[in-house]
């Protein structure tokens, strides 16, 4: 008995001397488990799941707790909360007399004894119940408690840290969970049904109907409905995510479980929003053309800041969780403007020099390459301008021949493209868009154009280090390329006068198709924003019937409408670097205009302009980059030369002077070589990687004796 005593005493004595914690440090020490991305004007975005061994969510404030849920839980738990000190000696009393008589009532456990309970783990309720000294050590600490908390302090902790059910701790944690809404939104219903959890937080769904209609009585409420709301609740609970879910592909680049409960993102929820709407409208509208999935990706001109990152279709994709962003794939005809970009920056071509779009036959090493146009007909000779603009195959394969597979391939590696095969590997399918690359990394390179050739890296993260702007286009040739991505009569002929491409100000803007309608792009920019959209099938397989302007380009309106609703976008200055020029074409092939040029590559006189790019050589013909040349031991070797062709140049041979102009030959040498062919500026115009093999080499001899047999 006195050891009872005695240890009654020192409960007292402990919990009167322990140090309560203030409600300031108690907020402070709530831990969340799943951390919060905001955007950047703080909105949800998107909720990640970072501890796996306990559901809760960040602090409600009392002020976004339904008035239902405060009404039950006074009334279910604790009636004289706002009226007692800490502790219901009515209550208690009540209580004490039914235990003596072995009559069923309420506890006595006042919500501030429960809060102690929860701050202070000596005082937890144990599975045999509390102990004589825990309880009256917990009346202790509640009645200190209500001496230094306000009450409405006391009855915001409670609901931030009570257990609910399962792992769900928190009030907030068990609205979303279970009623998929903010506790804000919580009706008498469903406040009466989480008051029910309190008490038995695993009981079976029978029980707690019963005691939420109990509750819903204390209230005079109609208690109807109740029943199958605890079924679907209790069902739904841990099987959902938590929170606003708008970017779950974006949350999974760029959260740090370490990083805190909220973490800033430099994303517009609301665009956010919009778009993952306007990208699963569009596509449940192309029902019947085996189209699933898409993808859409936001960029600010000036900062890189992503403002939107849809990686999917969500619940219409029977692969929600591939990040169309990220994945890579075919462009297509969203390559071209650079290809063209570089060919003026080079002062090959100029908008107005006309390109022969007619069936060609273009020698690769394995074998002849046949590009076709997308509507399989021809042109005859068109202008550059024309070419671009209603996306021409065979003109953009001339071009990329007379630019060379190397060159072309290191100016979209320094786009950030990062393609890793060679030139060769391509060949001059590069122009037409083989290559694999990401949306994010085509988008970005489409905002150098935006940016006057300057590229610098995305900013997926606020506040993350990156390198300063580099240029990659000349000023100049970037305009060129913008301004006809920007005009309506360059396009007319392919995509009409009302596609979706045509906005109500300046946009500059490319779709691309890749082969079988596996992929479809739109990608293009206005004076603050690029926007960069793909549709297609996760799983590679072919749309059906799905072009250009029907694809992904609706939906690139629709985000550059939405974008611009306030203030339509303005055109870019024309840089100095730029010359307007009037230019006619013979043969009325298309109608006199006003054409910009690359300063020095203007005409002397209108017609002058219009040059016909047919029989000009551009770069290296021959050998192709990756050719393989066999000698023949029973042939001499100085019949077995092989001719070099291409434009005028200097050609060198691994480092070495090989000779001067359109053609060179040479006697093959075994083994891998490096082909150049140089300005007399002493510009590199080209450079090829070939081999020869099928001899063996005899020491001591000259190179036309070395070859032995």
């Amino acid at each position: 008995m006195r050891r009872a005593a005695a240890a009654l005493v020192l409960t007292l004595v402990g919990a009167a001397a322990q140090a309560l914690p203030t409600f300031a440090e108690v907020k402070a020490a709530h831990r969340p488990s799943d951390v919060t991305l905001v955007d950047r004007r703080g909105a949800p975005l998107q909720t990640v799941r970072a501890d796996p061994s306990v559901r809760r969510l960040a602090w409600t404030p009392l002020a976004e707790m339904s008035p239902a849920l405060l009404t039950a839980i006074v009334l279910s738990e604790d009636r004289r909360f706002w009226a007692h000190a800490g502790v219901d000696w009515q209550a208690a009393a009540a209580s004490a007399w039914g235990n003596l008589w072995n009559t069923r009532t309420r506890g006595a456990s006042t919500l501030t004894m429960q809060l102690a309970g929860l701050l202070d783990a000596g005082l937890a309720r144990p599975g045999a119940g509390r102990s004589i000294g825990q309880k009256l050590g917990q009346a202790v600490t509640a009645t200190r408690l209500e001496q230094g908390w306000r009450k409405s302090e006391i009855l915001e902790a409670y609901l931030n840290a009570v257990p609910w059910r399962g792992e769900i701790v928190g009030i907030g944690a068990l609205a979303q969970t279970l009623f998929g809404k903010h506790p804000s939104g919580l009706d008498a219903h469903e406040a009466a049904i989480a008051v029910a959890l309190v008490r038995s937080p695993n009981a079976p769904a029978a029980v707690v109907t019963d005691r939420a209609c109990g509750v819903l009585g204390l209230q005079r409420l109609d208690c109807s409905g109740v029943e199958a709301l605890v079924h679907g609740a209790l069902t739904r609970g841990g099987r959902v995510p938590l929170g606003e879910q708008l970017a779950p592909h974006y949350a999974r680049r760029v959260v740090d479980p370490r990083g805190g409960a909220v973490q800033a993102t430099p994303l517009d929820a609301r665009l956010q929003r919009f778009a993952v709407q306007t990208l699963r409208r569009h596509l449940a509208e192309l029902t019947g053309r085996n189209v699933a999935d898409g993808a859409l990706v936001v960029l600010d001109n000036a900062t890189g800041e992503v403002l939107a990152w849809v990686g999917s279709s969500g619940p219409l994709s029977g692969a929600a969780d591939v990040d169309g962003v990220l994945a890579r794939r075919q462009p297509g005809s969203a390559l071209k403007p650079f290809v063209y970009a570089l060919a003026f920056e080079r002062r090959l071509i100029t908008p107005a020099t006309l390109i022969d779009d007619s069936p060609a036959q273009i020698a690769t090493a394995a074998g002849l390459y046949l590009p076709q146009n997308y509507d399989r007909s021809w042109r005859g000779f068109v202008s550059a301008r024309t070419a671009l603009g209603s996306s021409l195959n065979v003109p953009a394969v001339r071009v990329g021949t007379m630019i060379g597979g190397d060159a072309l391939l290191a100016r979209l590696n320094a786009l950030g493209l990062e393609l890793s095969q060679s030139a060769g590997w391509y060949g001059a399918s590069l122009a037409l868009g083989s290559a694999d690359v990401t949306l994010l990394g085509l988008t970005n390179a489409y905002r150098t154009l935006a940016n006057g050739g300057r590229h610098a890296a995305v900013a997926v993260k606020v506040g993350a280090a990156r390198a300063p702007a580099r240029p990659v286009f000349d000023p100049a040739a970037a305009f060129l390329v913008s301004n006809i991505l920007a005009d309506d009569n360059a396009r007319v002929g392919t995509f009409g006068w009302s596609s979706a491409l045509a906005t109500r100000g300046f946009a500059a803007v490319k779709t691309g198709t890749s082969k079988d309608l596996r992929d479809n792009w739109c990608i293009g920019f206005t004076d603050r924003y690029t926007v960069g959209v793909w549709v297609g099938n996760a799983s590679g397989e072919p749309m059906h019937d799905v072009s250009g302007t029907s694809g992904a380009a609706p939906i690139w309106h629709s985000i550059v409408g939405y974008l611009h609703a306030g203030a339509p976008s303005q055109a870019p200055r024309q840089p100095p670097g730029v010359v307007l020029r009037h230019v006619e074409f013979d043969e009325r092939r298309e109608p006199a205009r006003d054409e910009l040029f690359v300063r020095g590559t203007e005409p002397i006189d209108a017609r002058a302009s219009a040059e016909v790019a047919r029989d000009r050589r551009y770069g290296i013909v021959s050998p192709r980059d990756g050719s393989i040349f066999a000698i023949d031991p029973d042939i001499p070797p100085v019949a077995q030369r092989i001719t070099f062709e291409g434009e005028r140049g200097v050609w060198r041979l691994d480092g070495r002077p090989l000779g001067r102009g359109a053609r060179v030959r040479w006697a093959p040498w075994p083994g891998r070589h490096r082909l150049e062919l140089v300005a007399e500026d002493g510009r590199t115009i080209q450079s090829v990687g070939f081999e020869v093999r099928g001899a063996g080499v005899r020491p001591g001899l000259a190179p036309e004796q070395r070859v032995r047999r």
